[in-house]
């Protein structure tokens, strides 16, 4: 029993410890010359139940018969395929992540149609290389599977789990040179977060009784901080080039603005709990708004209605009319109008370009 409560001592020690939440610096950055890349491709996707491409358009009839021939069953005319409507031309593509690939990593691709075919659920890819962007690119990978439609509105594009497999390595060696450069990501950029970033690495290397040098980090710009590799460090760069991206980060010192983050194709919303807007009205096409305020005495029979074209935004009563409203405010007037979120992404577009949003607008 003893040796069970000494267990959970420590086990309760560690966790009292360990910062909640912490920040690390590979969190905020990545490596130069590491970043997403795409390569891509043309292929079939067989098995439709008759949602494909008409086999008299000549671009699905080619690659189609070819298919056939290599299986040994060679067409004698394209024409013999005219009433073939199993299968799509189709792009497909996929994204390497920012670390790189290594042989044998399976990636998700996308597919989607090129011609008129009007669903590619029940298909499946057949296996098609995967080059680089530009013309003559050698392969990358190869890609095969069946299809998956994500999006029941959009059945032209789909999704093919785990699909390519890598034939070539693409992941680009950081550990040579004198120095490696993080590259903050766009939602963190700003001098004062690339300056937090080098100012949290060099106290940390401060920290190693073997440091020979205060300063090793430093600002290039918004986005850019040189991270410098001592000579003594130089035999082990994996293990420096680690100890540096788990450096520890105080997020409440990068001096990031308040943001608002909307994705136009799911229609979601997300902001910081610090967004403030200035006061003001706001109308929306040729909606009114229909205000009912009881009598005296209230009466479901006798109510007074006033209406209007306009929603106001502003603060709460007995907050001076020079400070700024919060966010829920617009978000309140804009329940009040009934405004789609499509057209709730483009009023916040204009409240930006206006000066009006006291945030950081991303729209994806």
């Amino acid at each position: 029993m003893t040796r069970i409560r000494n267990i959970v001592l420590a086990v309760l020690a560690l966790f009292s410890a360990a910062p909640v939440g912490a920040t690390e610096v590979q969190d905020l950055v990545r490596i130069r010359g590491q970043g997403e890349s795409v390569i891509h491709g043309l292929g079939l996707v067989l098995g439709l139940p008759g949602t494909g491409d008409s086999g008299k358009e000549l671009s699905l009839a080619r690659p189609l018969a070819e298919l056939l021939k290599n299986g040994g069953n060679a067409v004698a005319s394209l024409k013999e395929l005219s009433g073939a409507k199993s299968a799509a031309l189709v792009s497909v593509t996929c994204t390497i992540p920012a670390a790189g690939s290594l042989v044998d990593d399976r990636i998700d691709v996308t597919v989607s149609v090129i011609n008129s075919a009007s669903s590619l659920r029940g298909g499946r890819l057949f296996i098609c290389p995967m080059t680089g962007p530009k013309s003559g690119s050698e392969v990358y990978a190869f890609a095969e599977g069946p299809v998956d439609i994500e999006d029941a509105t959009t059945p032209t594009s789909g999704r093919v789990r785990s699909g390519a497999r890598m034939v070539k390595t693409t992941r680009e060696s950081v550990f040579s040179g004198d120095f490696i450069e993080l590259i903050l990501e766009p939602s963190f950029a700003g001098i004062r977060a690339a300056q937090q970033v080098a100012s949290s690495i060099d106290v940390q290397y401060q920290t190693d009784p073997n440091a020979k040098h205060s300063f090793i980090a430093q600002v290039l710009d918004d986005r850019t901080v040189r991270v410098s590799i001592p000579e003594a460090e130089r035999p082990q760069r994996a293990a420096f080039i680690a100890d540096v991206l788990s450096t520890p980060v105080n997020v409440a010192l990068l001096g990031l603005p308040a943001q608002v983050v909307c994705n136009q194709r799911s229609g979601a919303i997300i902001v910081t709990g610090d967004v403030e807007i200035s006061p003001g009205i706001i109308t929306h096409k040729d909606l009114v708004i229909t205000t009912t305020v009881p009598t005296p005495v209230p009466s479901p029979t006798d109510p007074l209605v006033t209406r209007s074209r306009w929603a106001a935004v502003s603060t709460d009563k007995g907050v001076p009319a020079s400070q700024n409203a919060r966010l829920a405010d617009l978000l309140s007037a804009f329940k009040q109008i009934d405004v789609p979120v499509p057209e709730q992404i483009t009023i916040l577009q204009m409240l930006s370009k206006s000066g009006r949003l006291r945030a950081k607008l991303i729209v994806d």
